[in-house]
């Protein structure tokens, strides 16, 4: 996984691209502090270039969700398609994110 990020007044947009598995879970955590540094109220994961999550991305998504609601910010998943929206919908992941096409 790659990702890269934009910050836009009171939001930051990550576009992650690639493959999303247990195996980026030492640099998603980078990328979870570089998003708490900015101080964004508005935090989109942006995931059309993503075109495989497994069940430990998920579980990544979930700590950016945490750690958004530490600082009181939103966390909106944009953008997900083929196996990566599918398994947003049969993890329910709608009932915990503001999910945008």
């Amino acid at each position: 996984m790659n990702y890269t990020t934009e910050k836009s007044g009171d939001t930051i947009k990550v576009e992650l691209n690639g493959r999303f598995t247990f195996g980026d879970h030492s640099s998603f955590r980078k990328l979870i502090e570089e998003i708490r540094s900015q101080e964004a109220e508005i935090q989109i994961l942006d995931l059309s270039g993503v075109e495989f999550i497994d069940s430990a991305g998920l579980g990544m998504l979930l700590l950016a969700r945490d750690e958004g609601e530490k600082s009181r910010a939103t966390v909106i998943l944009k953008g997900a398609q083929g196996q990566v929206k599918r398994m947003l919908e049969v993890a329910r992941f709608d009932t915990l994110f503001k999910l945008e096409d």
